[in-house]
């Protein structure tokens, strides 16, 4: 196995790496909605949050040599699932083309790091 920290890439709120990889597979750690400059500190509502949290992931992919096009699966947490639910999944959708949309999970949560509104986290395959 081999366990990725990325230079420039998101600061972990707990003790983990950004990704683990083994066998082709890369299992990407869930990201906040921060920024590497500015930890703890988060847009405000669900759009903005949910693609922080995809530039996150798109800095930890890219750290990898990897990208969007590479993930096999996402699980997506909400705080708020009802009332962002809908918002989330617009700005999701609109990182991927229409016919290459990742496995996916979307739970309720009770809260998230930071009292975050989202985080996400991925499977990727390598080619």
């Amino acid at each position: 196995m081999k366990f990725h920290m990325i230079a420039g890439g998101p600061k972990p709120v707990a003790p983990f790496s950004h990704a683990v990889e083994t066998d082709g597979f890369v299992f990407v750690t869930g990201q906040m909605p921060d920024t590497p400059a500015t930890p703890g500190v988060l847009p405000d509502g669900v759009v903005a949050q949910t693609r922080a949290v995809m530039e996150n992931l798109r800095v930890v992919l890219a750290g990898l040599g990897l990208g969007f096009e590479h993930i096999v699966m996402t699980r997506i947490y909400l705080t708020r699932f009802s009332q962002d639910y809908a918002a989330m999944n617009d700005t999701y959708r609109s990182y991927f083309p229409p016919d290459r949309l990742p496995a996916r999970t979307c739970v309720g949560v009770t809260g998230l790091a930071y009292d975050a509104l989202i985080e996400i986290d991925l499977v990727c395959r390598r080619p």
